[in-house]
Order: structure tokens, then sequence, then C-alpha cells
């Protein structure tokens, strides 16, 4: 081989080299670039109405039991009368139920998970006084702020045990600053205990969008700006290992406002009535919705 020959050889391979080497970082900007375009922020503008309805509990409830809170003398004194809170009925009508809207679609066949909603920047409050959590059931949305205080003169523990965001234990003596902590991923329903007072309990529900409500001490709730479709809405009643859920189907005119009850307890089934009916966990297929 000539030396000529060999200065043409190394010529090619280093240009060879240089264009593979260019070729790979353009596929690389090409990547990279895909993936900062990826998921862009898509907020809705199209009308909207609301979504009210009141849960029932049909039957007999179950009374609730009295806590005995003797292992903290202060329990026992701030709140001697501390009682269960997981089936809290008035004159027939359920508290602490947790309704959010969990699929659909929008008018214009758009899934509503598609959207994004901006968290409020008021934070979602949860209290420890009376050696319980109060309230008992709250709804947060994703990176919204929950703030955690302290109302007793006794230190607690607060405890999530979520399935898919990080779970968390910390300590707040009486006194202590406000905990301040956010989810990040939309989960339906996190326990909250705490780990000094084995008996309190609490639960959040996380959700990306707004669209969620906790039923009043009368059994009502109300999601507002919803945007005009067809959705599933579902109850979820704390019981058992993770809860009891039903759905139900709902259309949201532009403007309007849809109706949805829903009723619990063993009686629940034979109270059902004309017009929409409650489902046993059941979630209807959307019109639009990818299979």
């Amino acid at each position: 081989m000539t030396k000529q020959t060999k200065v043409w050889l190394a010529l090619v391979l280093g240009l060879s080299l240089l264009a593979l080497g260019s070729a790979c970082t353009k596929k690389g900007e090409e990547t990279t670039n895909k993936s900062d375009a990826a998921g862009p922020k898509v907020v809705y503008k199209g009308a909207t109405g609301t979504v009210t309805g009141v849960v029932a509990f049909a039957g007999t409830p179950p009374a609730a039991k009295k806590i005995d809170s003797s292992a903290d003398p202060v329990c026992a004194q701030k709140n001697p009368t501390l009682e269960t809170e997981d089936t809290v009925v008035k004159d027939g009508k359920l508290a602490n139920v947790f309704v959010y809207i969990k699929d659909g679609t929008t008018a214009d066949g758009k899934k509503v998970g598609d959207f994004q909603w901006d968290p409020p920047s008021t934070p979602v409050k949860l209290d420890q006084d009376g050696c319980h959590y109060r309230p008992h059931v709250i709804g947060i949305q994703t990176n919204q702020k929950l703030s955690i205080t302290n109302s007793d003169p006794t230190q607690h523990n607060i405890h999530p045990t979520p399935k898919k965001n990080p779970e968390w234990n910390q300590s707040q003596p009486n006194g202590a600053p406000t905990i301040e902590k956010t989810f990040t991923v939309s989960e339906v329903l996190i326990p909250v205990k705490c780990n000094q007072h084995p008996w309190m309990k609490a639960y959040v529900g996380v959700m990306k969008t707004p669209f969620f409500a906790v039923s009043a001490a009368d059994g009502t709730f109300t999601m507002t700006g919803v945007p005009a479709g067809t959705y599933t809405v579902a109850a979820w009643k704390e019981g058992g290992a993770n809860g009891t859920e039903k759905t139900m189907q709902v259309k949201v005119d532009a403007n309007g406002s849809a109706k949805v009850d829903f009723s619990f307890g063993e009686a629940a089934a034979a109270e059902n009535k004309g017009g929409l009916q409650m489902m046993p966990a059941l979630e209807f297929p959307m019109m639009g919705r990818s299979h």
C-alpha cells in the first residue's frame, strides 16, 4: 500500500466518523426537542356547567363507637366524647363521601384528563384538634399545598400511606410550625394516620382536576366549572380495606346544572328510582374513549 493510498484511506475514515457523529448529534437534538415539546399545557376554554347531588344512606346506619383515648390524658380530657367517623349519617344523609369526576369527555370529544388545571394558590387545611383530624376527608389538587396544624396541647405524628405518591412521616409537637406538603400524582384516596394516637384517621383525595367535592353533613355536594360533556362521576366511602366506590354517568350541558345522587347502605339497591340509576362500582364506556 502506497503512502498516498494510506493518506486517502485515513481521510475517508475521518470524514465517515465526522458524518456519523454529526448524525448522532442531530438525532439527539431532535429527540430532546421532541421531549421538550411533548405534553404542552392545554387549557380548557369552552362552556361549563355544575354538578350537584346528595349522598344518602339507606337503612339503619351502624352506630358510632366510642374511642378510648385514655392512653393520652390530654386527649381524654380535651375530647372525652370522641367517636369513630367512618359512617356519619344525619336524617338519612351521609357525610364524608369523596365525590369526583373519574373519567369522561368534553362536548367536543376531548378527554377531560388531557387538560391541565392550575392548582389553587390557597392551601387545603388539615388540623389536629381534640385528637382527631379535622376534616375527616379532604380533597386537594396535585401540587396544591396541604397545610397541617396541631391545635392540641400534645404531640401528634402525621403519617400518610399513599400507594402512588411518596410516603412520609413527621412529628408535630404542640406549638410547632405548620407543616406544608404537596402530592404530585392523583390518588383516591390516601389514608392518613397518627403513629402516636392509632385511632386518628383521615383521608386525602388527590386529583389532577378541580372537579371533586366532599359530601357535607346534609349529604350535599357541588362541583362547579365542569366542562360541558359526558362523565363518569364516582363516590367513595370509607370502609373495608380500600373503601367502597360507586359510579354513575352524567351529562353536563353548557351553562347547565346536572344532578346525580348516590346511596350507600344495605338497603341502597332497593331505593333506586327512575332517571339516573345507581350502578355498583361500574365504569361506563365514554364516547371517544380509547380502549
